[in-house]
């Protein structure tokens, strides 16, 4: 199983580059990429060379992953999702856990009970909470990525879109805490408290 972590994003709401923040001494960025692998290898790393957190942490010391930056401008996390999946099957890995980079609070136990709900006839396996799916904390299976593209290519945006279009399981996770993601400052003050 591959681990494909998005970090494509311009951090609006944050005001700053979310991949490079400071979380308990290390670039948030680099423990999302040490969490994931735990589990997963190959550990790639979506975003384009233009991205800020590109510019900050590619060859810098920073996260050990493999960067992966030819995703399509302006098609939104489900065109680095898509890169992604082709780029982890290319690897040889049938499955790809997928998250973005500001998830501080991510466990590896997160992919385990995603496992758990893996069968032959599903593409996705989402995590779930409180009547909430969470398309950024989930196991896809790598041969989606061409329906993903497609979609990418019609103009979807939203990672919601994928899982209309792929046969999908929901899994209520044990540990809701794992699916926080830190978006603005205030997020930030509120973990850190």
């Amino acid at each position: 199983m591959a681990g494909i972590v998005l970090a494509g994003g311009r951090s609006r709401r944050m005001g700053r580059d979310k991949a490079g923040i400071d979380w308990e001494g290390e670039p948030m960025l680099a423990r999302v990429v040490r969490v994931v692998g735990e589990r997963c290898r190959p550990v790639l790393v979506v975003a384009s060379e233009d991205s800020a957190a590109y510019r900050a942490l590619h060859g810098t010391g920073g996260p050990e992953a493999q960067w992966v930056t030819d995703e399509e401008p302006g098609t939104g996390p489900l065109g680095g999702l898509a890169v992604g999946l082709a780029q982890a099957a290319a690897a040889g890995a049938r499955w790809a856990f997928v998250c973005a980079t500001d998830m501080p609070l991510i466990s590896a136990e997160l992919i385990d009970e995603l496992r758990r709900g893996v069968t032959s006839s599903v593409q996705a396996v989402i995590a779930h909470d409180m009547g909430r799916d969470h398309p950024m904390a989930a196991l896809y299976r790598t041969d989606a990525s061409e329906v993903i593209a497609g979609l990418a290519a019609q103009g979807e945006r939203r990672m919601l879109g994928a899982l209309d279009a792929l046969t999908t399981h929901r899994v209520a996770v044990s540990n809701p805490d794992w699916l926080t993601n830190v978006n603005a400052p205030e997020d930030l003050h509120r973990l850190h408290v």
